[in-house]
């Protein structure tokens, strides 16, 4: 992975977009993930697919990691 770091709240309206550019010389796609005020995209080229796998398990087991505690925590009232 290149160099950047840089972070954004992940809302329940956040879009996500995969564009593939064929081109034949260097095809890549492009995962957008957008929101309101703020854009990010992914640019994978060939041969970083399996990346793009352990991207997308990664995100399911925060996914699952959020569940567990969100389930599991005490409801807080006002």
């Amino acid at each position: 992975m290149k160099s950047l770091t840089t972070s954004a709240h992940i809302e329940p309206d956040t879009r996500f977009r995969v564009t593939p550019f064929a081109d034949r010389a260097n095809p890549f796609v492009s995962l957008r993930i957008e929101g309101d005020s703020i854009e990010i995209a992914l640019i994978s080229s060939a041969g970083t697919s399996t990346a793009l796998r352990n991207l997308a398990a990664a995100a399911i087991e925060a996914a699952g990691a959020l569940d567990a505690i969100t389930t599991d925590a005490p409801e807080v009232t006002q």
